[in-house]
C-alpha cells in the first residue's frame, strides 16, 4: 500500500462507473485499457496478435462474482467505465466470446476467454491484493510484453513500478497541480481552514479552482449528482432478482411501495426507512452491474446517494445543487484524506476501508450542510469512522450482494446520527479524524487476509449459498 505523493482532486474520489465493484471492474477494465495504450507507447501493438490477462489475489478469489473477468474484456474492448453504452458492450462481449478475438484500432487479436482469461489462486499477490498482468504475444505466439498492474480502490490503478516506488512522507503531499492549499492530514486542513477563515468546502474548491474553471467544477460534480439521484430512482423502481446465483430479491421497490402508501406516517423510526430504501436502491442497482458513483467505491456507492437524497433533495425529490457541491466538496476532501493516508480499498481495508469511510465521508458531508464549523466536520467523520473500525470484507459467493446492500443502509443511518452527534458538540473530541483513519490503516495491515475481499472467511464460509 503506497500513501499519495500527488494532491488529488476530488472528481478523481468521485468517479462514475459500472458495478458491482470499483477495484474488481472499474479497475480492471481501466487496466486493460491503459495496457492497449501501453503497447503503442511501447511499439508493440501492431505485432500483438493474442493477449493473455492473469488475475491473482482478491481479483482471482471473487473475480466471478464481481465481474472483474468481463470488466477486464470490456476494457480490451475499448469501453471506459464513465461513458459505457451497457446495451453495446453486451453484444460485443457475445461477439469476442463467440469469435474468440477482437478487431480494435485495424488490428484482430486473439482472445480465447477460456485460454487467456486466468484466475491464478496458487501465486500470490504482489505489492497488492488486486494484481493484474498482462501479456502480449506475437503472430509465433512469443511474448511480446508483459505488464503488472494494481486496482486500488474506487477505481484507481498502479503500475507495479508505480506502486514500489517508496511512499515520501505521509504528512506532505508533493507533485501534481499547484494548488493554493496542500494538505496531506486533517490537522493540516484545519489550520488551512482556521488560518483563512474557510470552511473545508470552500478550501476544496479553491484548489479545484487550480485545476479548472468553477463552472466545469460544478458542472461535473452535477452530473455525479445526476448520476447518483438516477441509480436511486431506477433502484426503487425496478423489481426482480438479483444475477449471480444467490437468488437475492431486491427489496427497495417494496419498501418504496410502502413508504409512498403512507406519507403521512409520523414514527420517528421512519426515518431509518428512508434512508435505508435510498441507500439500498443505488446498491441493488450496483448488484446489477448498473452505473453508479465510487463514493469512494462501488462496494459503498448508497450511503452518500441517501443522504444526499433525503437531506438535499426538496420534497419532490428535485436536487439541491447548491448545497449538494457543498456536500460533496465537503465529503471528497475528507476522502482525499483516507485516499492519501491509508486506504480505500476492501482488498487492503476490509470494509471499515468501504462502508466506514463512507459513512465517515457523508457525515462531515453532512454536517456541513447543517452549518457545522470545520472541526465539527470532521468530528462527525471521525464518529463515522470510529464505530465502523474492524469492518470485515466477506461477501457471500463473491457477489456484492450479501452484506453488501444491506451493509449500505447501515452506513446510511451511522452518517446522520454521526453527524447528530458533532453538531452537539464542539469538535473538540479526545479522538481525532487523523487518529482515527490511522488506527484504520494499523487494522486493516492486520486484519487477516480472509476478511478482506476474499470470500474465504466470515459469511462467506459460514453462509450457505443457494
Amino acid at each position: 500500500m503506497g500513501l499519495a505523493e500527488t494532491m488529488l482532486s476530488v472528481l478523481d474520489i468521485f468517479r462514475i462507473g459500472i458495478g458491482p465493484s470499483s477495484s474488481h471492474t472499474v479497475g480492471p477494465m481501466r487496466i486493460s485499457q491503459r495496457f492497449w495504450n501501453r503497447l503503442e507507447i511501447q511499439g508493440h501493438r501492431q505485432q500483438t496478435r493474442r493477449i493473455r490477462m492473469i488475475f491473482r489475489g482478491s481479483l482471482a478469489f471473487t473475480g466471478i462474482g464481481h465481474g472483474t473477468p468481463r470488466a477486464g474484456e470490456l476494457g480490451l474492448l475499448g469501453f471506459k467505465p464513465e461513458t459505457i453504452d451497457l446495451d453495446t458492450a453486451e453484444a460485443q462481449l457475445a461477439s469476442l466470446h463467440s469469435s474468440k478475438a477482437f478487431t480494435r484500432d485495424g488490428i484482430t487479436v486473439q482472445f480465447d476467454p477460456e485460454i487467456d482469461m486466468v484466475l491464478d489462486y496458487e501465486q500470490p499477490a504482489d505489492l497488492h491484493p488486486n494484481e493484474m498482468e498482462m501479456r502480449a504475444f506475437d503472430t509465433d505466439g512469443a511474448l511480446l510484453y508483459k505488464r503488472t498492474y494494481y486496482s486500488t480502490g474506487g477505481g484507481f490503478t498502479a503500475s507495479h513500478r508505480q506502486l514500489s516506488r517508496p511512499a515520501k512522507d505521509d504528512r506532505v503531499t508533493t507533485g501534481g497541480p499547484d494548488v493554493p492549499f496542500r494538505f496531506g492530514s486533517a490537522a493540516d486542513l484545519l489550520k488551512l481552514c482556521d488560518d483563512n477563515k474557510l470552511t473545508i468546502a470552500e478550501i476544496v474548491f479553491a484548489n479545484e479552482d487550480a485545476r479548472r474553471p468553477r463552472d466545469q467544477t460544478c458542472n461535473r460534480l452535477d452530473r455525479v449528482t445526476d448520476v447518483m439521484l438516477a441509480g436511486v430512482h431506477r433502484g426503487l423502481n425496478t423489481q426482480g432478482i438479483l444475477p449471480g446465483g444467490l437468488n437475492v430479491v431486491r427489496r427497495a421497490p417494496d419498501i418504496w411501495a410502502k413508504l409512498i402508501a403512507a406519507p403521512g406516517a409520523n414514527e420517528k423510526e421512519t426515518l431509518f426507512d428512508w434512508l435505508n430504501v435510498y441507500a439500498m436502491a443505488v446498491n441493488e442497482e450496483n448488484a446489477a452491474g448498473g452505473q453508479v458513483v465510487t463514493a469512494p467505491t462501488n462496494g459503498a456507492a448508497g450511503i452518500i446517494p441517501a443522504i444526499i437524497r433525503h437531506y438535499c433533495c426538496d420534497e419532490n425529490g428535485a436536487p439541491e445543487y447548491e448545497k449538494i457541491r457543498t456536500f460533496l466538496a465537503t465529503a471528497g476532501g475528507i476522502g482525499l484524506l483516507y485516499k492519501q493516508r491509508a486506504s480505500i480499498s476492501g482488498a487492503e481495508m476490509g470494509c471499515q476501508g468501504e462502508v466506514g469511510v463512507a459513512c465517515s465521508m457523508a457525515a462531515a458531508g453532512l454536517a456541513a450542510v447543517w452549518g457545522a464549523t470545520p472541526l465539527q466536520a470532521t468530528s462527525a467523520a471521525e464518529i463515522g469512522m470510529e464505530h465502523n473500525l474492524g469492518l470485515t470484507c466477506d461477501p457471500v459467493g463473491g457477489l456484492v450482494q450479501i452484506p453488501c446492500i444491506e451493509r449500505n443502509a447501515i452506513g446510511a443511518v451511522k452518517a446522520a446520527n454521526a453527524a447528530r452527534l458533532a453538531m452537539h458538540g464542539t469538535g473538540h473530541g479526545k479522538v481525532s479524524l487523523d487518529q482515527v483513519i490511522e488506527t484504520m490503516r494499523q487494522t486493516g495491515l492486520d486484519m487477516n487476509s480472509k476478511y478482506k475481499e476474499t470470500s474465504q472467511g466470515g459469511l462467506a464460509v459460514n453462509v450457505i449459498e443457494c
